[in-house]
């Protein structure tokens, strides 16, 4: 082996290893568990749960309580909030509420997230899927007007496309 083999190996290994880390930062966490909002009383800004909406959100939280959630994120929406709270009761966890209109500190927040974290994520019909698309999860997920009961499981894979799994509760 001569010395310009050397240098193309290690240049070659260093833009390898750049374009791992490039792909790998949303890819700390075990799994990310992505839902919208329950029902909502009416299409106000900042409306409350419906009484259908309370009931799922406890169907929600029934169906994650052992699933290890140990980060819930909201929006600072009223429904969000009241769609997370029934599971951080149940897991004594304290929700963070970020604005609604800000994915980039929601996608900051998930990239400091530990290797063994499992996080919930309550969005909007606007911000679910675009936030699937960001983890880079596919294919895209699209959400109607009436769609509150999908749940979307993001699980990263370093070095490859995050695994996306759609369940209805």
């Amino acid at each position: 082996m001569d010395y310009s083999d050397g240098v193309k190996r290690s240049v070659t290994a260093l833009g390898a290893l750049l374009l791992f880390s490039m792909v790998r930062p949303l890819a700390a966490q075990e799994a990310i568990f992505i839902v919208r909002h329950a029902e909502r009383v009416d299409a106000s800004a900042d409306s409350p749960l419906s009484p259908a909406g309370e009931a799922r959100a406890a169907r929600l939280a029934a169906l994650l309580k052992d699933a290890g959630i140990t980060q819930i994120y909201t929006s600072d929406r009223q429904r969000t909030i009241q769609t997370a709270a029934p599971l951080a009761a149940a897991l004594h966890l304290t929700m963070a509420a970020l604005k609604a209109d800000d994915q980039e500190a929601l996608l900051q927040r998930l990239r400091t997230a530990s290797a063994h974290d499992r996080i919930l994520v309550v969005g909007h019909s606007n911000t679910v899927p675009a936030l699937v698309a960001a983890l880079g999860a596919g294919p895209p997920v699209t959400l109607g007007e009436n769609d509150y009961d999908s749940l979307f499981l993001v699980v990263p894979q370093p070095g490859a496309a995050a695994r996306l799994f759609r369940f209805r509760f």
